[in-house]
């Protein structure tokens, strides 16, 4: 059974930096696409930063310049660098990888149970 496992919220004041990570455990023949997604209260899930198989990345508007997302095929992470903070990030985030479990398996979409980021002072 495939697994996603985040780490690395918290409380951080304005404008100060954290680093998500989100590990891929189980059965697992070959990961797509990873990414991280956020809720905020009261708005959708959006998503916030993805990266490829091919290390080719893309990101909401508003977190352009400031997170980073980056990966490690060989340990199945993905991580998400956030800098300059904005009360406006709080939100859960969630990680989410679409994967094949199996050489036969379609890809599917995986998700992480979320870590709450809190930017406040």
């Amino acid at each position: 059974q495939v697994q996603l496992v985040e780490s690395g919220g918290g409380l951080v004041q304005p404008g100060g930096s954290l680093r998500l990570s989100c590990a891929a455990s189980g059965i697992i023949f070959n990961i797509n696409r990873m990414g991280w997604y956020r809720q905020a209260p009261g708005k959708q899930r959006e998503l916030v930063a993805a990266i490829t198989s091919g290390s080719t990345t893309n990101y909401v508007d508003s977190v352009k310049g400031r997170f980073t997302v980056s990966r490690d095929n060989a340990q199945k992470t993905v991580y998400l660098q956030m800098n300059s903070l904005k009360p406006e990030d709080t939100a859960v985030y969630y990680c989410n990888a679409n994967l094949r479990p199996r050489i036969y398996d379609p890809y599917m979409d995986y998700w992480g149970k979320g870590t709450l980021v809190t930017v406040s002072s």
